[in-house]
Parts: C-alpha cells; sequence; structure tokens
C-alpha cells in the first residue's frame, strides 16, 4: 500500500452548513458537489463532506451517541508564519468555529491554536519552523 491519504470524509450533520464553513467561512477550494458528497480539492489529498447518517449506512454501522469532548484526532493545517496562523484562526471563528485553544507559542517550538468546526471536528493551525511547506 502507498504511504498516501486521497480523501479524508468528514459525515456532517448539515451538507449545506459544512458546505458553507468550508467554501465561505475557510475559502477552501470546492472541486465540485455530486448529489449528497461535497469535494474540496485540497494539496495532496482531498477533503469531503457527506451526511453522517449516509456515511454511517455506507459503512454499514449505527450512528453511535455524540460524546462530549475531544475524540482523540485532529486535522491540521501548517502555514508560514505566526501572523497567518493568528489570520486563519480569525477567518475560522468569523466563520462559525469554536475556538478550543487560542493560538499561541508551542513547547515543540512553533505557534498554534485549535478551532472547531460547526459537526465538532478539531482542526489545529501552526506554524512549524521545522516543517519546510
Amino acid at each position: 500500500m502507498q504511504s498516501k491519504i486521497s480523501i479524508i470524509t468528514l459525515g456532517v450533520k448539515d451538507l449545506n452548513k459544512a458546505i458553507q464553513f468550508y467554501r465561505d467561512g475557510l475559502h477552501l477550494p470546492m472541486r465540485e458537489q455530486q448529489g449528497d458528497i461535497a469535494f474540496f480539492e485540497l494539496q495532496g489529498t482531498w477533503l469531503a463532506l457527506y451526511p453522517l447518517e449516509e456515511l454511517v449506512k455506507d459503512i454499514g454501522g449505527e450512528v453511535l451517541p455524540a460524546k462530549p469532548g475531544f475524540a482523540g484526532m485532529t486535522l491540521a493545517h501548517n502555514l508560514s508564519s505566526k501572523a497567518e496562523v493568528d489570520l486563519a484562526m480569525k477567518e475560522a471563528k468569523q466563520a462559525g468555529a469554536t475556538i478550543a485553544k487560542p493560538a499561541q507559542d508551542a513547547f515543540w517550538g512553533g505557534y498554534s491554536g485549535y478551532f472547531t468546526d460547526p459537526d465538532g471536528y478539531y482542526w489545529e493551525i501552526a506554524w512549524n519552523p521545522f516543517l519546510q511547506i
């Protein structure tokens, strides 16, 4: 198997609200919408939004009750400077994100903050001086 992630699919409660958040609020480039699924083409991978209940049906499971708090996974977006991190966090908040941790200097030498999207998915926005982007 190749070491690559092609698509990350988020199960969302309200597809139109999620599209508005990612396309209009975070300004991610929407590639297309095919029925109940929306695709955003990112550098190196795609982000897909799909109704949560349809995703659960596709998997063959059942919708588990939501647990409050952190579920053990984050999505991350690395930027070129602290100023870009601050701007991205501001734009996310204006788009309806909840700031979980304001951007600040990190113990590992960078600068990062966290927010949750309208469905509760955690995103880290970071500047890492050791990572070439």
